[in-house]
């Protein structure tokens, strides 16, 4: 019995470290230390893909592009789409380019990335943001097969994105 309760304590806490491990970010698209977090985002939304011919002239699912809704404290606050650009109510808007990428926890979830901003508009809360993060992400992998050029589908994701500044 002695022996079970140490099993069951060393669970436990494995269990609860496990979110503490989670978040530890990959170098890659982990904040630099001359950043500092602006605004975090949830995103409900899908991965839209498009069938086309690969290099090998298979068929095979691409990615097009995202179409989310950004949520903070139960709120929309803006939409993210192609770009990859995310737009926010203010009307402050950033696009971004991919300059880091760590893959996601499960084989069916889009990548963990880090972008740079390459474009911003607007004089609301995206300003002066410098980079986003796209982390915790659940989905928007397409799997299955890609018989007609031109169709499209659409797989539901959800991440949350975190817009940093430089100091």
């Amino acid at each position: 019995m002695n022996r079970f309760r140490q099993l069951l304590l060393a669970g436990a806490s494995l269990a609860l470290a496990g979110p503490a491990i989670a978040q530890t970010l990959p170098a890659e698209v982990g904040a630099d230390q001359n950043e500092v977090e602006i605004t975090t985002v949830h995103a409900e939304g899908v991965q839209v893909y498009e069938c086309k011919a690969g290099a090998s002239g298979q068929l095979t699912w691409q990615f097009r592009e995202p179409v989310a809704t950004l949520i903070r404290d139960g709120q929309t606050v803006g939409r993210h789409y192609a770009g990859p650009r995310w737009e926010f109510a203010d009307g402050s808007l950033v696009e971004g380019r991919v300059s880091g990428r760590a893959p996601g926890t499960r084989p069916n979830d889009i990548p963990i990335l880090k972008l740079s901003v390459v474009e911003r508009r607007g004089t609301g809360a995206l300003s002066d943001a410098s980079s986003v993060q796209r982390l915790k992400t659940v989905g928007g992998v397409a799997t299955g097969a890609c018989e007609r050029a031109g169709s499209f589908r659409s797989v539901p994701y959800t991440s949350d994105y975190v817009f940093l500044r430089r100091r």
